[in-house]
């Protein structure tokens, strides 16, 4: 789902095999206009998802920087920044 250039991938149900295929080829296809991806990895039934997606992705060329979500169970993939005009 796609929300003023920011992406929201759901990652619950799946293992990190399946998260890094989901997530690279996600990446791969980033266009111009997509600034953040908000990856949903949960937080209730252990960190696995959630640690693999902050180490693997903090040095991807594609990421600026990784952000926590709104909760425990988010991270935010900053793609570019976004500037405000006035």
């Amino acid at each position: 789902m796609s929300y003023f250039g920011t992406e929201r991938v759901d990652l619950h149900g799946k293992n990190v095999y399946q998260s890094k295929v989901i997530l690279d080829s996600l990446l791969r296809k980033a266009r111009a206009g997509l600034y953040r991806i908000v990856v949903i990895h949960g937080y209730n039934y252990g960190t696995e998802l959630r640690d693999m997606v902050r180490t693997r992705y903090a040095n991807h060329p594609k990421v600026i920087r990784i952000e926590k979500g709104s909760n425990e169970g988010e991270t935010i993939l900053v793609l570019r920044e976004r500037y405000r005009t006035l």
